[in-house]
């Protein structure tokens, strides 16, 4: 799963929002420790690691011996396996999950988002359904994408219908992965994501599942498929958002369909689209 882009709009990759003010925090200890050791979002500083190189493995190495240090310690570790895959790292990253500090569970997340492990889904979904932090649950929205083949489907539409914004862009963007496993799993994705397109009162949670939808179209029966292109036409026409409006069309040019081609170019020539 690709980092966000920061734009959002008429992109491939879809919208990130850090949004803090509406998030629940923890209160001057989240505050202080995010400004001091974080400086951005961890999902920021995750990159693909290069496969097979001498100094990857000598960096998960220290960072094996940093998870088992003091606090200061075990950042620094979690933030070398938010980069890199070890499955050494495992038996260490899930004691985290339940750390007092804030920081370290959520780094925790997005480390074993990047090591995910069938240990890890249950308490990932119970930080989901109830940790107080918003930033961890938008951690764990992330990370379950990695997680498409465990039972985290419902878990993601939840957050996706009543969490804050900045969970509910992340849910809307890991249901495309984890639709994408079959038909079985993208039309209940497929029907939230709609919903979502149409009421949702944030557009950057709006103009994430309409790249969703787009990412979900191949994997759905016909007529979900003509209702995704319905929904996203609509969205075209009326949301009241630019930025949302751009991706709509974005997600209904990059389905290459003929007619779904032409019927935006007949909305151009009738002068509703530029």
């Amino acid at each position: 799963m690709n980092a966000p882009d920061q734009e959002g709009a008429g992109s491939w990759q879809p919208y990130d929002e850090n949004a803090s003010h509406e998030l629940v925090l923890d209160p001057e200890v989240l505050a202080a420790e995010l400004a001091q050791e974080l400086l951005g979002d961890p999902l920021d500083e995750i990159e693909p690691e290069a496969s097979g190189s001498a100094d990857a493995a000598a960096e998960c190495d220290l960072g094996l011996t940093l998870l088992a240090g003091g606090h200061e310690q075990r950042l620094q570790g979690l933030r070398i396996f938010c980069e890199h895959r070890d499955p050494r790292a495992i038996p260490l990253l899930l004691p985290l999950l339940e750390a007092p500090c804030p920081i370290e569970r959520m780094s925790a997340v997005y480390a074993l988002g990047r090591n995910p492990s069938p240990m890890a889904v249950e308490p990932l979904l119970a930080l989901l359904a109830a940790d107080s932090n918003g930033y961890v649950r938008k951690a764990v929205a992330w990370s379950l994408a990695n997680f498409a083949d465990a039972p985290v489907l419902n878990p993601l539409i939840r957050s996706l219908q009543v969490d804050v914004a900045a969970v509910r862009l992340w849910a809307a963007t890991s249901l495309a992965d984890v639709g994408a496993t079959g038909a079985a799993k993208a039309d209940p994705a497929a029907a939230q994501l709609m919903q979502s397109l149409r009421i949702d009162s944030e557009a950057a949670v709006r103009s994430n599942s309409a790249w969703a939808l787009g990412r979900l179209y191949p994997d759905l029966v016909e007529p979900r498929q003509q209702a995704v292109v319905q929904a996203l036409v609509h969205t075209l026409l009326d949301d009241q958002e630019a930025s949302v409006r751009d991706e709509a069309r974005l997600a209904l040019e990059q389905l290459e369909q003929p007619e779904v081609l032409e019927r935006l170019q007949t909305l151009v020539d009738e002068g509703l689209l530029s």
